[in-house]
């Protein structure tokens, strides 16, 4: 099927707790790299949207009463699309950098669902999103990497 027939798309959450703010020098390495690897998930294959501010990315919003916690969510047309831009492109390289840059939180920071096409998620549906795979693990609502769901038929 392709990505223009699916009635579905994959949208993701991830979460981050910053260890200092965004313009602290600790965080440099990680703003400098922001635009570049935002770049690169908007033009990979499989890419739908990504929540962003005026500024280009989601870094000013505060969605959680933490500041130093941050939000990213985007949605793909596949699992793959996104295991693939996540794990096979030089954006790995923030993946593996990420503890020096946030804390290691002991709870899942990310969580996957099939939203239907066209239909954006808001940043509330994704933190409920994410609280459920929290509280329940992986389901057909909320899942990872590890234990996909398909699509709703």
């Amino acid at each position: 099927m392709t990505a223009q027939n699916r009635k579905y798309h994959l949208a993701q959450i991830n979460i981050a707790r910053m260890k200092a703010p965004l313009d602290d020098p600790q965080m440099q390495a990680f703003m400098d790299g922001l635009e570049p690897i935002n770049a690169l998930a908007d033009d990979a294959p499989g890419f739908v949207w990504r929540l962003q501010t005026g500024d280009g990315d989601a870094t000013g919003l505060r969605p959680y009463p933490d500041d130093f916690m941050i939000v990213n969510m985007s949605v793909w047309d596949s699992v793959e699309s996104l295991r693939e831009y996540t794990y096979k492109t030089v954006h790995v390289e923030f993946v593996r950098r990420r503890k020096e840059w946030f804390e290691k939180l002991e709870q899942p920071i990310y969580a996957l669902w099939w939203q239907p096409a066209g239909q954006l998620p808001t940043v509330a549906e994704a933190k409920t999103r994410l609280d459920h795979l929290i509280q329940h693990g992986d389901s057909p609502t909320a899942f990872t990497f590890g234990k996909p769901f398909p699509p709703p038929k």
